[in-house]
């Protein structure tokens, strides 16, 4: 396991009960830091067992975030660049949702004038559960703002050249060459899902708890193969409450909890490309848990039911190529939420 601590100085966090200087990597106590589990293997064998070319075949060695982002992270992030009404592009990182029925609770006060800027917190227990009402573009000015140290960072420029870009398509968007952080793309997603690890030909389990059986459905457990899903549980729970059901590279949640964006992008023919997801989440069925199930939507979509994780590399990293830069959509299903 690995935890990465941002440099440079103390960043301002939202803490339970007010603003501390902390950072997503080092958050205050009863918070979930945002960690990350080593991904080996390079130039492992892709998974073709559902078609080809395949997936999961990740020619690097990379991190990729343990638990899915959670919603203190989140509120951090918020605080930092999306304080004031009118900003650039912080005002549409929050969505009205998250403090809803269904949302991760994420609440802001404030009017967002210079002189009342907005203030973001979280209830105590909803802080370790992931954030939601997330649209893939908010994941990615996440990224960004990790590429370039928290804080003030921007969100506009590192992972992704965004410039402002919000709208339903760009299939011209990808990730750039000298990434430090970024959305997972399909393929580390699935690499730390299903693959088995300990070689480069280890094939791939058809659930990401170690298993080629359906995960139970229950409340969280320190029991092997078990997940949040098929509405066990009502709502999100906890990253990592399923203690027993790690990936074989020690991921958690990536069956259930809420899906996952991804980078993959899907173009049908029509005006508009979109991205992927995977995982299924806390309110669908089981068989969107196995490696078989692919999933896209408009990269727009702020959905309850929808969260992201992310992936890391030291300097310098490798250039990501997207097989065939477009996908087609043979075998995947359009999710709607």
């Amino acid at each position: 396991m690995n935890k990465v601590f941002a440099a440079g100085a103390a960043l301002a966090l939202l803490c339970l009960g007010g603003i501390a200087q902390a950072n997503v990597f080092n958050l205050g106590s009863g918070l979930t830091n945002l960690e990350t589990v080593t991904v080996g293997d390079p130039g492992n064998d892709p998974d073709t067992r559902y078609g080809t070319p395949g997936y999961g075949s990740v020619g690097y060695a990379y991190n990729i975030g343990k638990y899915e982002v959670t919603a203190a992270q989140y509120a951090d992030f918020l605080n930092n660049k999306a304080a004031t009404y009118g900003d650039p592009y912080g005002y549409g990182l929050y969505n009205k949702s998250m403090a809803g029925t269904y949302g991760c609770k994420i609440q802001r006060s404030g009017d967002g004038t210079p002189a009342d800027p907005y203030v973001y917190t979280v209830a105590d227990d909803w802080a370790n559960r992931p954030v939601n009402y997330i649209s893939f573009w908010d994941a990615c000015r996440f990224a960004n703002w990790l590429h370039n140290g928290q804080g003030n960072g921007d969100t506009e420029t590192g992972a992704y050249t965004l410039n402002g870009y919000s709208s339903e398509d760009d299939r011209t968007i990808y990730r750039n060459a000298n990434w430090k952080w970024a959305v997972t793309s399909e393929d580390e997603w699935y690499k730390a899902a299903y693959y088995k690890g300990g070689g480069t030909n280890a094939s791939y389990w058809v659930f990401p708890t170690q298993s080629n059986t359906p995960p139970t459905h229950k409340a969280p457990t320190s029991g092997a193969n078990s997940a949040n899903y098929m509405h066990v549980v009502g709502q999100t729970t906890n990253v990592g409450a399923y203690t027993g059901s790690a990936s074989a590279y020690g991921t958690f949640d990536q069956a259930g909890n809420v899906w996952e964006w991804n980078e993959a992008i899907v173009y049908d023919g029509s005006d508009h490309a979109y991205r992927g997801q995977r995982g299924g989440s806390y309110y669908n069925l089981g068989y969107t848990l196995p490696a078989s199930n692919r999933y896209y939507t408009a990269p727009t979509l702020e959905s309850s039911l929808l969260g992201f994780r992310v992936s890391y590399v030291p300097e310098p990293s490798p250039i990501i190529a997207l097989a065939g830069g477009l996908i087609s959509l043979l075998g995947m299903r359009r999710r709607r939420a």
